[in-house]
């Protein structure tokens, strides 16, 4: 009876305690959707207000984190009045996952006094004192979302633009084109991981994407820039580019398209690499023949075939002596990409079949060994 009697007596201070708890404030969620498209932006607001002006409150909130969503506080409205606290939480929320989700939140009621509060701002920076507080979780009731699927093959969710900058369509071989091309409005931010299509033989050069984006009631405002170049040792166009977007707003698709560019390579022709001066004329037209003449030129063809192969004894011997600058960088590039950047930034000819080599197994299926492009290399310098 007594074991009864004890427990009776512990329920009833826990139920008196809730009570306590219950008439201490009010709470009030709100959201803008309960069925919000996939990556479609929702406000959500917690309203805080207290009821029992007996004591001073305090409150921690905050959505908690989950791969279902992602999420960002918009803002924090509290008056002033004592003892009578009024609070407004706004967040932006994304759900990242189709179907039925719970929003779940993590609030702490904090009980405290008006000479508790004094005396921890009473220090300097130097001196900060802890405020204590009786810390109370509070349980919530989980915000449950019905999330809708996108239409098939949408990439970006909101209401966005599309635009580029391409600063040149023409180059030499193998030099860098650049191209930009930005995304802008409201919405889901729009980071993608590529924008260029994987059709195309010609080199990519990508770099992170440079993001500005902030949050407000109406959804994320975001300008994306992809910053990238293009390369090639022949002329070529770039495919039109198409991104399927999708507007939860209005409840309506739309592309984001960019026209095809075409690209002039100027590649150099065997004819300009060759010497078109003419041969100077046979010794035998401009020399009149004559056994002094004969003897003459026999000494003459002598001592130029003698100095002949002392100049190229004396230029092999220099050669060796000092080699050319790029032997050393290709012998000491690490990998495929590095010996390939090598080779383009030199803008020699010579290196063509050994650049198609490298882009073939960098970008391609082809294999190769990276020792053996090295030694080719080489031996054209």
């Amino acid at each position: 009876m007594k074991n009864n009697r004890g427990k009776l007596i512990l329920w009833l201070l826990f139920w008196s305690f809730l009570t306590l708890n219950a008439e201490d404030f009010d709470a009030h969620l709100e959201t803008t959707t309960l069925s919000p498209y996939l990556k479609e932006g929702v406000v959500f607001t917690l309203e805080l207000t207290q009821t029992n002006p007996d004591v001073v409150l305090l409150f921690h909130f905050t959505p908690q984190k989950s791969d279902d969503y992602a999420f960002e506080r918009l803002g924090i409205e509290e008056n002033e009045a004592k003892n009578h606290l009024h609070i407004l939480y706004t967040y932006l929320l994304y759900p990242l996952k189709t179907g039925e989700i719970n929003i779940t939140f993590e609030l702490i009621k904090k009980i405290t006094t008006q000479e508790r509060i004094d005396y921890s701002i009473s220090g300097d920076r130097d001196n900060i004192k802890k405020l204590v507080t009786l810390d109370t979780p509070i349980s919530l009731a989980p915000l449950r979302l019905s999330v809708k699927p996108l239409p098939t093959g949408t990439r970006v969710v909101g209401d966005f633009t599309l635009s580029s900058l391409v600063p040149k369509h023409r180059a030499k071989a193998y030099e860098p084109l650049p191209l930009q091309v930005q995304i802008k409005g409201k919405g889901y931010p729009p980071i993608l991981e590529t924008l260029l299509p994987k059709e195309g033989n010609f080199t990519r050069f990508i770099e992170k994407p440079l993001i500005q984006s902030d949050a407000t009631r109406e959804g994320t405002q975001s300008t994306i820039t992809y910053p990238m170049a293009l390369s090639h040792s022949h002329s070529f166009t770039l495919e039109s580019l198409i991104i399927h977007a999708f507007n939860p707003q209005t409840q309506k698709s739309y592309t984001l398209t960019l026209p095809s560019q075409h690209f002039e390579i100027e590649t150099p022709t065997p004819k300009s690499l060759l010497d078109t001066t003419n041969s100077p004329p046979k010794l035998k037209e401009t020399i009149e023949w004559s056994s002094w003449g004969q003897w003459i030129l026999s000494l003459l063809l002598f001592g130029a075939g003698y100095l002949t192969a002392l100049t190229l004894k004396w230029r092999k011997k220099k050669q060796t002596q000092t080699a050319h600058p790029l032997v050393e960088k290709i012998r000491h590039t690490q990998d495929a990409k590095a010996l390939l950047q090598l080779l383009m930034a030199t803008h020699h000819q010579d290196f063509s079949p050994m650049i198609e080599k490298l882009e073939s197994s960098l970008y391609g299926k082809g294999k190769i060994s990276l020792e053996k492009v090295k030694k080719e290399a080489i031996e054209r310098l």
